[in-house]
């Protein structure tokens, strides 16, 4: 009808607007290339001016918020793609892969990250006037939804508050609770539901996947875990899969291989004292491993990636 055509089409502008207002904010923290940390508990703003290579990344619990450019991430085969008008959920810890696909100095990608704190999701959960939310097929750890104006609302007043740090104890805890409220008001909502709430599968997965992460480096005993996600093997298995789509040996892998190229990276260690640290009883299988994971030797990867970095740091 032509009334409801004109109201969604003003919806949709008031919803852009927000955008670009948005994308001011970030810009005006975030001035140059880079991660810029925020006296905001969780919150972190980035700007990137240039496409990348695909690059391996572990996200957390959190909420990213697209004001611009384009991103194009990988969970075991299932691709998401975040733009402008988009937002990316992640549930659970989870190794991806992720490439930025559009930004450039005049139109950088801006976007907005915020660590979710699970103690005030299963708080504002408990609401029983809270919406019950769209069923999904839909079982990854990751979702990508739409921004609404909301949602892009409460985000620049979040951002808002580093111009006032004399506010942030007081307001910041109850916009993030605001925040966590419009996520649960979208379809998406269902999987970070499911990872909250005690004795769902997924909130027992969940655990398992903590219990690795706290002991990745020790030889994986599939009873073991199984007792602290209290459920059977297979039954974990197949659940891991849905969350993640690799096996809980796979996870532990890729969480062994991250940490240690970071002990590389960053403190300088060697490829054998690395990979002892991370559980390895061969260099030689660590370095195969390595090398079909990160896509070359360990030491090169390195070199590699320290020249880029410092190609980086020359072009900043």
């Amino acid at each position: 009808m032509p009334g409801q055509t004109g109201k969604r089409g003003t919806a949709d502008a008031a919803v852009m607007e927000l955008r670009r207002e948005l994308a001011r904010r970030i810009a005006s923290h975030a001035p140059s290339p880079g991660e810029y940390p925020t006296a905001i508990p969780g919150l972190a703003l980035f700007r990137r001016t240039a496409p990348t290579s695909c690059f391996r990344a572990v996200y957390e619990p959190s909420l990213t918020v697209f004001a611009q450019g384009r991103k194009r991430i990988n969970l075991g085969g299932t691709v998401y793609l975040c733009d402008g008008g988009s937002f990316l959920l992640s549930s659970i810890d989870v190794p991806v892969e992720s490439q930025i696909v559009e930004a450039s100095e005049a139109t950088p990608m801006l976007t907005m990250h915020l660590r979710l704190d699970m103690p005030t999701v299963r708080e504002v959960l408990s609401r029983e006037d809270l919406p019950e939310p769209e069923t999904s097929a839909h079982r990854r750890g990751l979702a990508v939804g739409r921004t609404t104006a909301g949602l892009l609302g409460v985000c620049a007043r979040l951002i808002d508050l580093l111009d006032t740090p004399e506010d942030i104890p007081f307001l910041s805890h109850l916009l993030q609770r605001e925040i966590i409220y419009r996520i649960l008001r979208t379809p998406q909502a269902e999987r970070l539901r499911a990872i909250a709430t005690s004795g769902d599968l997924s909130h027992r997965t969940a655990r398992a996947m903590a219990w690795l992460r706290a002991n990745f480096s020790r030889p994986l005993h599939m009873d073991e875990l199984a007792g602290v996600a209290r459920m059977g093997v297979s039954t974990l298995h197949h659940q891991f899969r849905a969350l993640t789509a690799m096996s809980p040996l796979q996870y532990q892998k890729q969480l062994r291989l991250q940490t240690a190229r970071q002990r590389m990276l960053m403190d300088g260690m060697d490829a054998s004292s690395a990979a002892y640290e991370v559980g390895y009883e061969s260099v030689s299988q660590f370095s195969r491993e390595y090398s079909r994971f990160f896509g070359q030797p360990p030491m090169r990867d390195i070199r590699a990636l320290r020249e880029g970095k410092a190609m980086a740091i020359d072009a900043a």
